[in-house]
């Protein structure tokens, strides 16, 4: 038996928690550099603005409306993340943090699960002020269904989906489109069959459902029907690769002020490599521009994969690698809207083959050095220790213009209560 446990409109939710003036009314949640909606209260909702929206389409529901604005901010939201897991992983021990917001429990053998749900949904509240609702079911695909229902349909947020029967129903009134796993391309490609509900997909044949959709289409429909076929994935799972990028808030032309862009990437990069104990082998750069404006007339995308000797998370090696690479695909005659850096060929700290012209010594003191760099940043905040060519102004940054405090991890934007 499986719980999936999901917290309800995430980021609003968060930003809800800290004012209470913002309770039960119209919350919209933007993209990077404020561009698109990516989460919304309930209220918010029901005035008819879509996940996706660009804001500027819905300038004159947020003025009528009186809709609070926020710009993501995604130190709070990931500490509030974490707390709430950390009370799962308390409640119970084999958990799979699916995402910032998602968690798949292993429920077997508890004879009350939906007394137990709610236990875990009263003590999440009580601790972090987020209201989750939990889908509990034998398998993994089932569980998202009963969670959709607990969410949408059932007052207590807790629903346990497990007689045949109302499996049966639950799948005929399930829009094939909204199931787990069916994007929009299947999800146009089995209507096209006739196929519109996930209750119809479960009629097809194994053979035709591997035909259309794969094995792992397959095992999805199987659990559909009440087989098990995806396991709880409790282990760390390694990152095959880490990519940092960022679309500027204004366009980039002058060559300073990309590397500064480019090597805080490749410094970030190195930091959440050495976070899960690995090295990457290669590093890949690129730098667009916008495709939509031809300023200059020039529309050019520039990458470059660079291969290292010996495998490594010393951010000083990566942004090295990385602005010497740079200084080979730019243009001058390009305004760049996003830039970025992605390492992969990733393996474990403990098993990188050291070549013949590396220096243990200097090896150590690198890796002294990081550790130090990331503990003060792990204490007082990201990039406080940073390299110069970072830059300082940093003009590139991110448009937020609604951004709200950093109430759990900057001791300077605590929460102030009056007495």
């Amino acid at each position: 038996m499986i719980a999936l446990v999901d917290c309800n409109n995430f980021y609003a939710s968060c930003e809800q928690i800290f004012n209470p003036l913002i309770q039960n009314k119209p919350i919209v949640v933007l993209s990077n550099n404020d561009g698109c909606v990516i989460a919304r209260s309930n209220e918010a909702k029901m005035l008819g603005i879509k996940m996706g929206d660009p804001a500027f389409k819905n300038r004159h529901i947020f003025k009528k409306y009186s809709v609070y604005i926020f710009s993501t901010n995604f130190a709070l939201y990931s500490d509030l993340s974490n707390r709430v897991m950390s009370i799962l992983a308390e409640a119970i021990p084999l958990i799979e943090i699916y995402s910032i917001d998602e968690a798949f429990l292993d429920y077997s053998g508890l004879s009350e699960p939906k007394k137990h749900a709610q236990a875990i949904r009263n003590k999440v509240m009580q601790q972090t002020g987020i209201s989750v609702s939990i889908g509990i079911a034998n398998t993994k695909t089932l569980a998202k269904v009963a969670n959709r229902i607990a969410k949408k349909e059932v007052k207590s947020g807790i629903f346990h989906l497990h007689c045949q029967d109302e499996i049966r129903d639950s799948l005929k009134k399930l829009p094939i489109s909204k199931l787990w796993g069916v994007g929009r391309r299947y999800s146009q490609k089995l209507e096209l069959y006739g196929i519109r509900t996930a209750y119809e997909l479960t009629q097809r044949s194994n053979s035709w459902i591997q035909r259309n959709m794969s094995i792992v289409g397959l095992k999805m429909v199987k659990e559909l029907r009440g087989i098990p076929c995806f396991q709880l994935e409790t282990a760390f799972q390694w990152k095959k690769s880490i990519r940092i990028s960022r679309t500027f808030r204004e366009g980039i032309h002058l060559f300073s002020v990309l590397t500064q862009a480019m090597s805080t990437y490749a410094f970030m990069c190195g930091a959440k490599l050495r976070k899960q104990r690995s090295c990457a082998g290669t590093i890949t750069i690129f730098i667009i521009t916008n495709p939509f404006k031809h300023e200059c007339h020039v529309n050019y995308k520039g990458i470059l994969t660079i291969y290292l000797e010996t495998p490594t998370n010393d951010s000083l090696k990566i942004v090295s690698a990385a602005i010497s690479g740079l200084r080979s695909i730019y243009r001058r005659d390009c305004i760049y809207k996003k830039a970025g850096v992605i390492v992969s060929g990733i393996v474990p700290q403990s098993q990188v083959q050291l070549s013949t012209f590396d220096d243990i010594k200097d090896l150590d003191r690198r890796h002294r050095l990081m550790q130090a760099v990331d503990a003060v940043n792990e204490s007082y905040g990201q990039m406080k220790i940073c390299l110069g060519i970072n830059g300082f102004e940093q003009k590139w940054k991110l448009k937020q213009e609604y951004l709200s405090p950093r109430y759990t991890t900057r001791m300077d934007e605590l929460l102030k209560i009056r007495t």
